[in-house]
Formats: C-alpha cells, sequence, structure tokens
C-alpha cells in the first residue's frame, strides 16, 4: 500500500471520528434554542425544508443523524438515531 493510500485512509477515519452528529452534540440540544446556535454546534445541515414560518433540518445521514424541526427559527422538537 503506498504512502499516498495511507494518508488518505487516515484523514478519512480521522474525519468520520470528528462528527458533529454525536450523543454529546444531541444532548446539548434545547426546546427554544435559536437556528443559529444549533449550527454552530452541528454545522450547516445535509438537508432543509418548510414554510410558513416551519422549517425541518437534518444532520448525518440514513444510519447516524440528528433532525431538528424549528418554529421562527426555534428549536421546537429534535431526534436522534443511531448516535454515538
Amino acid at each position: 500500500m503506498s504512502l499516498r493510500s495511507i494518508a488518505l485512509i487516515s484523514f478519512c477515519v480521522l474525519l468520520a471520528a470528528c462528527s458533529k452528529v454525536n450523543q454529546e452534540n444531541y444532548s446539548k440540544l434545547e426546546t427554544g434554542m435559536p437556528k443559529a446556535e444549533v449550527e454552530t454546534l452541528l454545522g450547516k445541515p445535509a438537508d432543509c425544508s418548510g414554510a410558513l414560518g416551519m422549517s425541518s433540518c437534518t444532520w448525518g445521514d440514513k444510519n447516524s443523524f440528528i433532525s431538528v424541526q424549528y418554529a421562527a427559527d426555534k428549536v421546537l422538537m429534535f431526534s436522534g438515531q443511531g448516535l454515538k
């Protein structure tokens, strides 16, 4: 295996270990928290949708994710799955 391949694999492992989608950050979420504060904690969401002052954003993938629902840019409720 070349040095370049080893470096790439190491980088991918390190990047996966640095994911903000984890139980520790999920535990910091609170109802009423501003959307900007959630994005500071979790980073930019993978997906967002909404209308009429309501929105829903998701971080992570289908196996491990955090989903947050907002009303007027404040956390209304949240859920998570597969968090470590």
